[in-house]
């Protein structure tokens, strides 16, 4: 599958080097801001994770970390571990990858922290079986949030193939094509033309902006990707509806326009507004 998007500047997601991809996460790991502790420290990493799951409370049902007790679980794209560490504390046998040193070093030191193992190895996502130790096959492919950011996701697909054991899952999520995220941040920028909209999120996806490379995917455009794999789970979650402002200071206060509505409607608009798209597939 090949997919070209705009960026900024004009060049195509699939022109952008790796290296702009590195220097970014690099410049701030995902969630390095999560808390106000001494990074590196038991308490940074506890608020982290506490953070991070009040916010994407669908994130732990998804990964239904229990499951994987003695099986091989490969985290591609660990960031700092927070999903990484809760496979190992199930008991499972934890490869984390990351393209990010200054991710993959936190990650390390959170597993130091708490007295638990992993296997590290950092790299390219889209060069999987030429990083990992030859043979290498999993149970679980996790790679949450991850490979949308890479100049050649489909390339990571078939590295999945190559490295998924029989009888195993990939667990992936994108970031969905039509979201509340989307009609969010034409709010804020008042650009209601549909035809940027891919140039809009792309900018903004992230809490630090100018993110590289941002893809976004229909369910249909996901089954493209995952072409050669079953999907046995498809669906969309996750709103922020926390006020910006209020959620820098780490306080939770709900955006106006959410404050009033039920919990089981704002669960509904989630499945169909959603900016995750969950993804459960196996071998075809």
């Amino acid at each position: 599958m090949e997919e070209f998007v705009p960026v900024e500047n004009g060049v195509p997601f699939s022109d952008v080097p790796l290296s702009a991809v590195q220097e970014y996460w690099n410049s701030r790991p995902c969630n390095y801001r999560h808390s106000v502790a001494p990074v590196g420290t038991k308490e940074y990493f506890d608020d982290v994770e506490a953070r991070k799951y009040k916010v994407e409370p669908h994130i732990p049902a998804f990964a239904d970390f229990a499951k994987y007790k003695g099986k091989r679980v490969l985290e591609v794209g660990c960031g700092l571990g927070t999903e990484s560490i809760n496979f190992a504390r199930a008991g499972a046998i934890v490869t984390s990858v990351d393209l990010s040193d200054a991710s993959l070093e936190l990650c390390k030191k959170r597993f130091e922290v708490f007295g638990l193992k992993a296997n590290f190895f950092a790299g390219n996502a889209e060069e999987l079986s030429s990083i990992l130790p030859e043979g290498s096959q999993f149970d679980l492919i996790w790679s949450f949030g991850v490979i949308h950011h890479t100049p050649h996701p489909w390339r990571c697909v078939e590295q999945f193939k190559k490295l998924l054991a029989p009888g195993g899952e990939v667990k992936i999520m994108v970031y969905s094509k039509v979201s509340y995220k989307l009609f969010f941040l034409m709010r804020e920028t008042n650009d209601w033309d549909f035809g940027k909209m891919d140039k809009l999120v792309a900018t903004y996806s992230e809490a630090q902006t100018g993110c590289p490379v941002t893809y976004t995917y229909t369910f249909e455009e996901c089954h493209d990707l995952l072409k050669g794999f079953t999907i046995t789970h498809l669906s969309k979650d996750h709103i922020f509806c926390w006020d910006i402002d209020e959620y820098k200071k780490h306080k939770y206060v709900k955006e106006a326009c959410w404050k009033n509505l039920p919990e089981d409607a704002f669960r509904k608009l989630e499945k169909e507004l959603g900016w995750h798209t969950l993804i459960t597939a196996k071998h075809a």
